[in-house]
C-alpha cells in the first residue's frame, strides 16, 4: 500500500509510529469491503463497490463512554447519534461509516451488537454512523450493506495499521475526481506540549480536480483524471474522525473538530452545496469514572495549551486526505463507470516541479 510520504511528499509535523489513527492508544478500526459483479446496473444486483468501517475509540472490549464534540462544515450528509452528543458531550458507541443508503442498516447492526455484549450504558443506544455517497460506482439502491457487514467490521478491528484507499465505506468513494476512500494519518506533540497524539481518519468523496492541492502544490491545475464527474457541481461529501489521548472536554473536542476544516480547505476544497462535510473528535482520557457517582473529577488541559493540537488537527487531516487519494486504486463500477487512480509518478513529477 502506498503512502503519500513514500512518494516524497513532504508534510508538516511529526507523524506518530503509525502515521494512522491507531497510534492514539487502545483504539482500533475494521473494515468490510464488498466487492461484487460487473457491468450493467441491475438494481439490486449490481455491481457492487461498499462497504463498512468501524472505529472503536477504546477497543472492543472497553464500551466506556468518552468526551467528544461534532461539527457539521456542510449538512448536506448524515452523521446519526449526534444531538446526544452535542447534549451530554460524550460518544458511548463505535463510530461507523458506510454509503449514504446503509445507515440505517448499520446503525441497528450497532445496537444489536451492543445488546449481545452487553455494552449499553443506558437502556437505549444512539450509534453514531456516518456516510458519503457511492452511487456513481455502486448499486447505492440495492442495499447490499447487511447488518453481518458491520458485524464483521467491528469484528475484526485492530490497532496497529490501517488499511487505505478502496476499502470499507470508502470502497466506492471519488477524491477530487480521482478514486478516493480511506485515509489516515496522525501527529505527536513534543514533550514541551505535552506529548500527546492525535489522529486522524477521513473518508473522502469530495472535491473537484481543478480545486485539488497538496503539500502547497496547486496539482489540480497540471493532473487531471480524463472524467471529472463532479464537473459542473460539487456532488460529493467527506467524513472526519479526530482522536486524541489529550485531556479535552467536549468543548475543547468540538474546537478540535472546528479545526478539521482548514486541513480540509489546504487540498483545494470549498465544501459546495451538495457536500456532506462532517465532523466529529473524540479524547480516549479519562472521562468518567468507574463507580456511578453523583460528583465526577476529571482533568483538563488549559484552552491556553491547545495551539499544538489545534496544528495537529490540520497538518494529520491534509496528509490523511492525501493518504487515501495516493493508496486508492483505479476502480470500474456500474454500467463500466471508471473512476481512476491518482498516478503517482506524475504526482510526484508535479511535486517536484
Amino acid at each position: 500500500m502506498s503512502r503519500a510520504r513514500d512518494i516524497g511528499i513532504p508534510f508538516d509535523g511529526e507523524p506518530g509510529p503509525l502515521n494512522a489513527i491507531t497510534d492514539v492508544a487502545r483504539i482500533e478500526v475494521g473494515h468490510t469491503t464488498i466487492i461484487r459483479g460487473d457491468g450493467k446496473l441491475v438494481v439490486g444486483r449490481g455491481p457492487v463497490r461498499t462497504g463498512v468501517t468501524a472505529i472503536l475509540p477504546r477497543g472492543r472490549r472497553d464500551a466506556s463512554p468518552v468526551f467528544a464534540g461534532y461539527f457539521s462544515l456542510n449538512g448536506n450528509g448524515e452523521m446519526t447519534g449526534t444531538a446526544w452528543i452535542e447534549e451530554s458531550g460524550l460518544l458511548t458507541t463505535p463510530i461507523m461509516i458506510t454509503n449514504t443508503h446503509s445507515v440505517g442498516v448499520v446503525r441497528d447492526a450497532v445496537i444489536a451488537w451492543q445488546v449481545r455484549r452487553r455494552k449499553m450504558t443506558q437502556p437505549w443506544s444512539l450509534p453514531v454512523v456516518a456516510e458519503t455517497y457511492d452511487g456513481l460506482l455502486n448499486d447505492i439502491d440495492g442495499f447490499h450493506v447487511t447488518a453481518e457487514h458491520a458485524w464483521s467490521a467491528l469484528n475484526s478491528a485492530r490497532g496497529g495499521r490501517v488499511v487505505e484507499g478502496c476499502v470499507g465505506g470508502g470502497t466506492g468513494m471519488i477524491g477530487y475526481g480521482w478514486k478516493g476512500g480511506i485515509g489516515t494519518a496522525s501527529r505527536q506533540l513534543d514533550r514541551k506540549s505535552g506529548g500527546y497524539t492525535l489522529g486522524v481518519l477521513v473518508q473522502i468523496n469530495c472535491g473537484r480536480p481543478t480545486e485539488l492541492t497538496i503539500a502547497g502544490v496547486p496539482v489540480g491545475k497540471e493532473l487531471r483524471p480524463g472524467h471529472d464527474p463532479f464537473s459542473t457541481q460539487e456532488l460529493g461529501s467527506i467524513i472526519i474522525v479526530a482522536a486524541t489521548d489529550a485531556p479535552l472536554m467536549p468543548h475543547q473536542l468540538k474546537r478540535i473538530a472546528r479545526r478539521l476544516t482548514m486541513g480540509l480547505a489546504r487540498t483545494g476544497s470549498v465544501s459546495g452545496n451538495g457536500s456532506g462535510d462532517l465532523f466529529i473528535a473524540f479524547s480516549t482520557a479519562k472521562s468518567v469514572g468507574g463507580k456511578r457517582s453523583d460528583v465526577e473529577s476529571v482533568k483538563i488541559l488549559r484552552n491556553s495549551r491547545m495551539d499544538p493540537l489545534f496544528t495537529a488537527a490540520v497538518q494529520a487531516t491534509e496528509e490523511a486526505i492525501v493518504n487515501a487519494l495516493v493508496a486508492a486504486r483505479t476502480m470500474v463500477g456500474i454500467n463500466g463507470y471508471r473512476v481512476e487512480a491518482i498516478p503517482r509518478d506524475r504526482l510526484a513529477d508535479v511535486m517536484r516541479k
